[in-house]
């Protein structure tokens, strides 16, 4: 019997249907949603009740790519260089010294419980040694909750920006593998060189998008997110083929482009969110897929205390090595590394050694998923338990946020609420000393369970829920760093 495009069809929207399902049970149960999205591609495969078959790295790799560069891309246009500005040397140092002690420790320990060699455990380190932003904030967001002390755009930072450090070490160490005269120092300058012209080509990459995006004058609104497409894709390509980092340059490029003002904004940054969720799910069923379950009970026992290790003793000390320096408060430095959850990027990193026939390829493969569903298990459903009990989570009532945005030819103008805290400067003040935008007003205040209209000379006090109205998002932010 022929396989015909609806039966395939068939299969992958029932598959994008079950996982977006079971992400609303994710926010019930305190799963995260990633999780469920491998279990469902598990089941799905030849060894689960689905019975798909697939058995091709290449193919997974090649998916992987292509979806790690959406959610790069869509990582850095969310990213506000005001929010990430404090914390931005803490965050780099985390991104880059912290995943090489990361994956330098933790070969170190896997060369000695196993019979890995030296280069093949670095591997594995590699391999493992990047965070998931992802997997973090989607718990966050669940609970309705967020983190004090900049420990959100901390987290946001070395997450979206510490997976190129983890790519070169693994494309570092497979080389060295399969070509073991390479000396130490020609990786040492590919390094730099691939950091370097991912840089310089993610900046200059991602000012050519904002000119190109304002000047070329579609007549169709709907073609500028396709044209943002081709233009991630060549920033991506062409830095690779120069000898770049290629993933480097989309989350800059991305940075570059979502802190710049260009048309429909909006509605190119919903469209990249939503697509950012599609790419996710489809790498982590089509990850799923590619892992035998029958396969991973061999290395269950390994796996586990590869994770343990990794969990209890690489990650805290890798952490404190890195933020020691910056004077940060060890409870923050705790939840910082209970917050280093394990995402898709590992695994499509596992899949690497596979394309190039490393010798035990799918041993380390199956062994790096058993400990990325284990760090999703075993944190994200503690994460948001472990920031209440180091009372560093900012309750529901403070942290939830509601937007309302109406677009239209002639209306734009966004709507949010926030709730005001001890520690805002506005407390006490009338609304006139705050010198608000001209174009943003507080337009409702609920206090005591009780709505008014405020005036100018009406005194903010704490507990406020102020709604506020704005003709942009960016002076919507502006108010907020008025009122805080």
């Amino acid at each position: 019997m022929s396989i015909v495009p609806s039966t395939i069809l068939l299969a992958v929207a029932i598959l994008l249907l079950l996982s977006v399902l079971v992400s609303k049970t994710a926010s019930r149960t305190g799963l995260p949603a990633l999780a469920l999205f491998l279990l469902v591609g598990m089941l799905a495969g030849s060894e689960g009740i689905g019975k798909i078959s697939f058995d091709n790295p290449e193919t997974a790799r090649f998916l992987g790519v292509i979806a790690f560069c959406f959610i790069l891309f869509s990582g850095g246009l969310d990213t506000k260089t005001k929010q990430i500005k404090p914390v931005m040397w803490r965050g780099i140092t985390l991104s880059t010294l912290g995943v090489l002690i990361t994956a330098l420790a933790l070969g170190i320990f896997v060369y000695w419980v196993t019979d890995f060699s030296l280069l093949e455990s670095m591997l594995l380190g590699s391999i493992v040694s990047s965070t998931d932003a992802a997997a973090v904030f989607t718990i966050f967001r669940s609970k309705d909750s967020g983190l004090k002390r900049n420990l959100r755009p901390t987290l946001e930072l070395e997450s979206g920006s510490n997976d190129p450090m983890a790519y070169f070490l693994t494309i570092t160490f497979i080389t060295m593998i399969q070509q073991p005269e390479t000396s130490l120092w020609e990786m040492i300058f590919i390094f730099f060189r691939g950091m370097g012209l991912g840089l310089v080509m993610g900046f200059l990459l991602g000012k050519l998008m904002v000119r190109i995006i304002n000047s070329v004058g579609l007549v169709a609104e709907g073609l500028y997110p396709v044209l943002a497409i081709s233009l991630m894709f060549i920033s991506f390509a062409l830095t690779e083929t120069i000898g770049g980092n290629g993933f480097l340059s989309v989350y800059l490029s991305g940075l570059v482009l979502g802190n710049s003002n260009f048309i429909h904004k909006r509605s190119l940054l919903k469209f990249y969110d939503g697509f950012a969720w599609l790419m996710q799910i489809l790498m982590f069923l089509s990850l799923g897929l590619l892992v035998f379950p029958s396969q991973m009970t061999n290395v269950a026992g390994i796996g586990m205390l590869i994770s343990v290790f990794l969990m209890f003793v690489v990650r805290p000390v890798a952490v404190v090595l890195c933020l020691l320096p910056f004077k940060v408060y060890y409870k923050d430095m705790s939840l910082v590394a209970w917050g280093g959850l394990k995402g898709a990027v590992p695994i499509i990193f596992a899949t690497y050694p596979m394309v190039e026939h490393i010798p035990n390829a799918s041993t380390i493969f199956h062994i790096v998923f058993f400990i990325t569903l284990t760090s999703l298990l075993l944190q994200g459903t503690t994460l948001f338990k472990f920031a209440k009990w180091v009372k560093l989570n900012i309750p529901e009532r403070v942290a939830k946020k509601t937007v309302l945005e109406f677009d239209s030819d002639t209306i734009k103008s966004v709507l949010e609420e926030t709730v005001v805290e001890p520690n805002f400067r506005c407390v006490n003040h009338t609304i006139v000393e705050m010198s608000l935008p001209k174009t943003a007003l507080i337009v409702m205040i609920e206090r005591e369970n009780k709505y008014f209209t405020p005036n100018g000379s009406t005194v903010i006090e704490i507990g406020d829920r102020l709604t506020i109205l704005a003709d942009s998002k960016e002076n919507i932010d502006t108010t907020f760093e008025a009122l805080k």
